[in-house]
């Protein structure tokens, strides 16, 4: 192809504007590769200092969708500054390309122009090569990277003005969806009238109050039901809200069905759309007292939240504050239906691992009347744990009794799993490095008393001292990279997609097959399913074969099998293991159906080494972190830190003859939405 050809083709790949954005960059990045022959093409984002990965072309393991790191630390430091393009055909001692980058990635040879999104920067495209590009890049190579980085900066802008076309047509849809479904639900009457005076929408309450069938009046004009002495003064109001002002405790006559009047407390106020008044809206109260009524709103309406949290309403006046109101965010969060919790105290939702001291606080709180806040594990319906910060405020009546607790209740496993998962990795680093730096200590001082008053000892003799030196760094170096990749993949969003066993686990072993030529590295895929988790999952799945294959060196042998199963979790028979909870009763049993029937596909890593040591196998053991404190076992908690952020679960079984490691995700199939199977990530620490 040549390279008016390429520029051809790359304008056709961004022509269509009914293609997806991300499959037009995915084409204009595949052909930019081709025509500058690197192997590695990525879109980035850069904004507050941190550069992260949108889409790549091509494979290598050191980059993928999701991962991050600092502008300053990235090939990219220089390009965002410029105005064209930034081309390194030799990285290693380059002033244009950061140290960090160069020593993080490996790649010698590096591209990249800067994307624009509405006159601001975006992002960069760039392309990589592990190996040297001798003789650099030409003006044409720069200039078609360039191209790319406008056409794909063109296809953002235009994403991004459909995106707030679509959020805008979505909220007024929204806003009309729920000024009905309010309106529904209210003792007084909701209505829109439209610019000629009819009505456009009247709720039902206007069939108590008035006596007309709601659907009868839409299309009619409002003065018909208006009585003739307040008619004057309803078309001044009307009058007042088309010109954008609106209209409060207004009280008007109106005509009942049965021809008696009644009097209505009306508020109206302008229906816009983009700066135009396309309608008015409002209000109608009958002002005959409705106390009772009212006051049922009123604590409704207190509980209504567009947000994903969980409301209750407990009875302050019983001792034992039962449920007396629960919204829908509470049944999503517990999978409790609301018919089975009214009338219940919030205890039915501890177990085993909640904690006594945070259940006290609370207690202690409510008795008091006065406000408390605390995290604390509860379990929802089919026995999943997960972190609950939890809100109480008490609701004081006229004469200042507490009448109810109000309760805010939102999942915060995920933010708890990274908090405490940073601090034990820091506890890990810290007690390996003071127990390694013990030892060069050592080294270095029988070698300076060697120095000074001589030895024949030959294990200080300073060659062999300066290998102990060492292989003691080449430990703390491992250790904390290990580390740093565990906190990276906490750090980085939580993305599940459907991921294809087949296509997973084949480019797993092709990896390794290459990187171990004597090995043996079979893949079994028996399932049609997908698999409901993210794409660090295949990290987790290297870990585990590369375990097997390095526990063996003399003639390794891995074999990987993918099956769908109804199993969710594992039985207790002593083996390490951690479940997903969705497979746990409160009280810790465990069952071997998943409780909403849902299928998974199950992830077997069998190998025929010596067998995994009893320390590195622990740290997959519900809550155990103290194996970790000798930074044993760090590879088995990556896999088992994936695997749980999907509501996974993972085994680990070792023997002399080898060793198998079972990894349980939720499958999916092509007809089921992701949101439909994807499961909350696992309590991980208790």
């Amino acid at each position: 192809m040549t390279d008016g050809s390429h520029r051809e083709a790359l304008y056709e790949a961004f022509a269509g504007a009914e293609t997806d954005v991300e499959d037009q960059i995915d084409r204009g990045l595949s052909i930019a590769r081709e025509y500058l022959g690197l192997p590695v093409g990525v879109l980035t984002r850069v904004a507050e200092g941190t550069q992260r990965i949108e889409q790549v072309s091509g494979s290598d393991d050191t980059l993928w969708p999701g991962a991050t790191c600092s502008i300053e630390e990235s090939y990219c430091r220089r390009t965002v500054e410029t105005d064209g393009s930034l081309a390194v055909g030799r990285s290693s001692g380059s002033p244009a390309i950061p140290d960090a980058a160069a020593e993080a990635f490996g790649f010698e040879t590096y591209v990249g122009a800067t994307v624009t999104v509405e006159d601001a920067v975006y992002g960069t495209v760039c392309f990589f090569d592990t190996d040297e590009k001798v003789g650099g890049f030409t003006e044409a190579e720069r200039l078609f990277v360039e191209l790319l980085a406008r056409l794909v900066g063109s296809a953002l802008e235009r994403r991004a003005h459909e995106q707030r076309l679509r959020e805008r047509n979505a909220r007024l849809e929204r806003e009309r969806e729920r000024f009905e479904g309010i309106a529904d639900a209210s003792f007084d009457i909701l209505f829109r009238v439209g610019l000629g005076g009819e009505f456009t929408y009247v709720s039902s309450a206007v069939e108590r109050v008035l006596g007309y069938d709601p659907e009868d009046l839409v299309g009619r004009q409002f003065a018909t039901v208006i009585a003739d002495a307040a008619l004057d003064e309803a078309m001044a109001g009307y009058a007042a809200v088309l010109e954008g002002e609106a209209t409060e405790a207004l009280e008007l006559e109106f005509v009942g069905a049965d021809g008696e009047g009644v009097v209505l407390e009306v508020n109206a106020t302008p229906i816009t759309d983009e700066g135009s008044v396309v309608g008015v809206q409002g209000v109608g109260r009958d002002v005959t007292p409705r106390r009772e009524r009212e006051r049922e709103l009123r604590l409704k309406t207190r509980a209504m939240d567009e947000a994903t949290i969980g409301i209750t309403i407990a009875d302050g006046q019983d001792p034992d504050t039962p449920l007396v109101y629960a919204n829908e965010g509470f049944e999503r969060l517990t999978g409790h239906d609301t018919e089975t919790m009214l009338g219940r105290n919030c205890r039915f939702l501890q177990g085993e691992a909640t904690d006594d001291d945070a259940v006290a606080r609370l207690r202690e709180g409510v008795a008091a009347g006065a406000p408390v806040s605390t995290e604390l594990v509860n379990y929802r319906a089919d026995g999943t744990p997960f972190w609950n910060q939890v809100r109480i405020n008490p609701v004081h009546d006229a004469d200042g009794d507490v009448a109810h607790y109000l309760g805010f209740q939102t999942d915060v496993t995920e933010r708890k799993r990274t908090d405490q998962l940073v601090r034990l990795l820091n506890r890990v680093l810290r007690h390996n490095l003071r127990n390694e730096m013990n030892v060069v200590l050592g080294v270095a001082s029988h070698l300076r008393s060697g120095a000074a008053g001589g030895t024949d000892d030959p294990a200080l003799d300073p060659a062999s001292a300066g290998e102990r030196i060492a292989d003691t760094a080449e430990r703390v170096v491992a250790l904390s990279e290990r580390a740093r990749e565990l906190e990276r993949y906490a750090r980085t969003e939580r993305d599940p997609g459907r991921l294809d066993p087949a296509t997973l686990l084949s480019e797993v072993a092709s990896g390794y097959r290459e990187q171990y030529p004597a090995a043996t590295v079979e893949v079994s895929v028996e399932t049609d399913y997908r698999i409901c988790a993210g794409r660090e999952l295949r990290r987790a799945v290297a870990e585990l074969v590369e375990n097997g294959l390095k526990h063996d060196p003399a003639d390794p042998r891995v074999r990987v099998t993918a099956r769908t199963t109804t199993a969710t979790g594992f039985e207790t028979d002593g083996s390490a293991e951690t479940g997903s909870g969705a497979d746990e009763s409160p009280d810790g049993a465990g069952t071997d159906v998943a409780p909403d029937g849902g299928a998974w596909v199950e992830l077997t890593v069998d190998d025929d080494g010596p067998g995994i040591d009893e320390t590195e196998a622990a740290v997959v053991e519900r809550g155990a972190e103290g194996p970790l404190e000798h930074g044993s076992g760090l590879g088995l908690w990556l896999v088992n830190w994936v695997v749980t952020r999907y509501g996974g679960s993972c085994q680990v079984d070792g023997c002399d003859d080898g060793t198998t490691v079972t990894v349980r995700l939720p499958a999916i199939d092509d007809e089921t939405s992701i949101d439909e199977v994807v499961r909350r990530p696992t309590v991980l620490f208790r």
